[in-house]
């Protein structure tokens, strides 16, 4: 057989080909060549050269066509872009394909159809010299074919595709990044077609996309083609897995949240074109994971491997942008593309800059979050692309969707809003490029929005992004980290919301002080854990109704419980490890747990909750001892089967040594026993008689952790929550400070751990001077406290140290 110029078979391809076939068909030669050997499933197939598409244009002479109808262009004005990229794309269709270059690109096709067996079916995929690298995702500029079959419809998506590099949304990529039009050629990739259309597909990515986190593997998926995701069309269900613990051997499901999964495209019936249409998924599709645990923790596997691959072959970290599917005729996964992950990852680690509205208003609509920032601007409705020529610049564009033709005006919208999509929609991956927030998948922007009102969009609240009515001020500050040292003090800090955990991670830190639980019940469980074990005893109907809907996937409302609770601690000890997270065992008053989903049926009313049935005296009552065990399950699954050894427990309230003892027990018998396995069980120091009586509880407990709030109330027997008498809740009284000092000498005298996990050192500087004074081991912080309270604490420490040479 004679030699083929234009052909490329993907087992002869790598990275260093993009020159010829283009940055996707370079990176799918890459995987098929180096990592189908590792286990890593790439369909097999060939690339039509950059070369035939020169050769297509040399052969026909149509250079001084495209020359012409690109001269001159005002890529503002989208009429003018329009009808220039109409005119470019009719010219590389209209002259065909030459013979030589056909009868390869058909024996080829023979070739992989003879290597596949059966009927083949195959995608057709434009893939650009310069798209793929590092600073140039030309995600969505070109045209792809799916579920090609024959050679005519073969040749005739090969022609369109070539014609797609004159896209207008092509042109105008060009133009805004500095690549010349006659720089950029197309090389197409043909491969066989994995029939996810009959299965599910997504992407994943070996990062976190909102914060950058690096830890993680983050996989969507939805039913059907992938289309409906980038497009934003559909709620895909959402995983992660943790890399360190995964490459330890403990392979587990990080956390899991269902999408709602409406529809999923399919190809038409009998079409062996690429045509496709959307169809409604059944009520039990959209309550169940469209991929199963098996195939998240399979395509984790892929993901890692993967990024290994080619960070070590561009020697250095390389977080990937990775798409798969899975075909519902084999049952099997496959990785169709992987390129350079080109917004979170290029993200300066030393730069913190944050977000803080400083007022509050109506809030209009809610979604998912992308990005952590906040914008005000004038609210502009965009129903279609044939209104996109009235948008003006800063607005905020609202619309039910995007897609790559709208391109050239998000890069003029100060913020971005749409009914529908996910975290990895055509919406999201633009609004990260462009380093603006967004607000996706809010369901109803468009109705309840009006064009000309001011709004205020915010992603600064964790995985909620919130529409405002009005502006609001916001302050942002920033800081850089480059050259802080850190100090001998333990700087930890409080977290409650599992979904801002990795953000929060990102700051300079040594661990979690406090994860508080409740936090988590109140906003993943939302359920009362006695209502959950027996919700027969709830009286209203409608509740019982509502718990039912809540645990319906779960085999029964202990299971959900722990699941949920798990999972989001879970998500914090990820974002920090390995570093140690101290979890407060649940510390809600009985109005508070009232407030959770049939709470009123199990809680009593109580006339000053915050001295009543809380902390650790429910914890072996019989009222709450089978809700203290769900907790107790949650724990053991997150140390032991998850692998987070660094999460640590915490009593709090615990007002008697008798009562610790009977804690403690209770810990024993649902197997989180205190020194096995290296879990440690602090104390929340907070009473009196906790200060009091230190050596004792010290002897049942590895460590204390001040909590400030209720100790000043209780030393000054003050109820902050009284209009009448909160003006004299103040940490800073001597004698509140006076029951820290004896605390923290307390500990040292009996080689336990302390530190402090209440608000006072965030809210006064001084009270952070005097606990370093103190010597206490850690201070942990709200987030917005960390930094400055960490540059407070070294000029402490430096202070003293100048103090202690003198008198040396």
């Amino acid at each position: 057989m004679t030699r083929q110029k234009f052909i490329r078979w993907f087992e002869t391809l790598s990275l260093e080909d993009v020159a010829i076939v283009g940055g996707k068909n370079a990176s799918l030669g890459e995987l098929y060549r180096d990592l189908t050997t590792q286990g890593v499933p790439v369909p097999n197939g060939f690339a039509v050269t950059a070369g035939a598409y020169r050769y297509i244009l040399d052969q026909a002479g149509a250079w001084d066509g495209l020359h012409q109808a690109l001269d001159g262009l005002d890529p503002d004005n989208m009429e003018d872009l329009s009808d220039r990229a109409r005119r470019c794309r009719t010219l590389i269709y209209s002259v065909g394909i030459p013979q030589r270059l056909e009868s390869e690109i058909l024996a080829a096709y023979t070739k992989l159809e003879s290597d596949c067996g059966g009927d083949l079916s195959v995608a057709v995929r434009s893939s650009a010299t310069a798209e793929d690298l590092p600073n140039a995702s030309f995600a969505g500029q070109h045209d792809s074919y799916l579920n090609v079959s024959g050679a005519d419809s073969l040749l005739d998506s090969c022609r369109r595709c070539f014609a797609s590099l004159f896209t207008d949304r092509a042109i105008r990529y060009r133009i805004d990044n500095g690549y010349g039009h006659f720089d950029v050629a197309l090389s197409i990739g043909v491969m066989k077609m994995v029939r996810s259309d009959m299965g599910s597909s997504g992407v994943m990515f070996t990062l976190d996309t909102e914060s950058g986190f690096r830890d993680v593997v983050f996989i969507t998926a939805a039913y059907g083609l992938g289309e409906t995701i980038v497009q934003g069309q559909v709620e895909t269900d959402e995983f992660y897995v943790h890399n360190p613990t995964f490459k330890e051997g403990i392979r587990k499901v990080l956390r899991h949240r269902l999408g709602q999964k409406k529809i999923r495209m399919i190809y038409s019936d009998g079409d062996k074109d690429g045509k496709t249409k959307i169809i409604p998924t059944s009520q039990k599709m959209q309550e169940s994971f469209s991929i199963s645990d098996k195939d998240v923790l399979m395509l984790a596997d892929f993901a890692i491997k993967i990024e290994e691959h080619y960070s070590a072959k561009a020697g250095e970290p390389r977080p990937m942008d990775i798409e798969w599917a899975k075909d519902g005729a084999d049952g099997e996964l496959y990785i169709v593309q992987a390129r350079p992950e080109t917004v979170a990852s290029q993200m300066r680690q030393d730069i913190i800059k944050q977000y803080t509205l400083k007022g509050t208003a109506k809030i209009e609509v809610t979604g998912r979050a992308v990005g952590d920032k906040i914008q005000a601007g004038t609210v502009r409705i965009i129903q279609d692309v044939h209104h996109l020529g009235e948008f003006k610049d800063g607005e905020i564009l609202v619309a039910d969707t995007t897609s790559p033709d709208w391109v050239a005006v998000m890069k003029k919208a100060a913020a971005i809003v749409t009914n529908h999509g996910g975290r990895t929609c055509h919406s999201a991956i633009v609004a990260r490029e462009l380093g603006i927030p967004a607000v996706v998948g809010t369901g109803n922007a468009t109705t309840v929005l009006k064009n000309g009102e001011t709004v205020t969009v915010s992603c600064a609240s964790g995985a909620s992004g919130y529409v405002y009515q009005g502006s609001i001020p916001f302050e942002i500050r920033e800081t850089n980290l480059s050259h802080l040292p850190r100090p001998r003090t333990k700087i930890m800090v409080n977290v409650g919301e599992p979904e801002r955990a990795f953000s929060v991670a990102m700051i300079p830190n040594d661990g979690v002080g406090l994860a508080r639980l409740e936090f988590i019940i109140s906003e993943s469980v939302k359920a009362h854990p006695m209502a959950l074990l027996h919700p027969e005893r709830v009286k209203d109907q409608k509740t019982r109704k509502f718990i039912e809907q809540l645990t319906k996937q779960y085999a029964s409302g202990t299971d959900f419980f722990v699941e949920k609770l798990s999972e989001g601690i879970a998500m914090i000890a990820a974002a920090f490890y390995p570093k140690p997270v101290i979890v407060r065992m649940s510390d809600f008053k009985t109005n508070e747990y009232a407030n959770l989903i049939g709470g009123k049926s199990f809680e009593p009313t109580e006339e000053n909750p915050m001295l009543g049935f809380r902390g650790a005296s429910r914890y072996t009552h019989p009222d709450y001892r089978k809700g203290f065990a769900l907790e107790c399950a949650a724990m053991k699954r997150v140390r032991e089967e998850m692998g987070f050894s660094n999460v640590k427990l915490m009593i709090p309230f615990c007002r008697r040594v008798s009562e610790a003892e009977k804690v403690l027990k209770a810990l024993t018998e649902h197997g989180l026993i205190r020194g096995q396995d290296g879990l440690e069980v602090y104390m929340m120091c907070e009473i009196p008689n906790n200060v009091l009586r230190i050596d004792a509880f010290c002897k049942l407990f590895d460590g204390v952790s001040i909590g400030s709030n209720d100790l000043t109330k209780l030393v000054l027997g003050v109820d902050r929550d009284s209009e009448k008498v909160a003006f004299d809740f103040d940490e800073r009284d001597p004698g509140v400070m006076e029951m820290i000092r004896l605390a923290i000498d307390g500990a040292r005298r009996n080689h336990r751990y302390c530190g402090i996990c209440g608000q006072a050192p965030s809210d006064y500087p001084e009270i952070a001077e005097f606990l370093v004074r103190q010597g206490i081991e850690s201070i942990s912080l709200s987030p917005d406290a960390v930094l400055s309270t960490t540059q407070q604490v070294l000029q402490i420490e430096s202070d003293l140290d100048r103090q202690s040479a003198r008198t040396a």
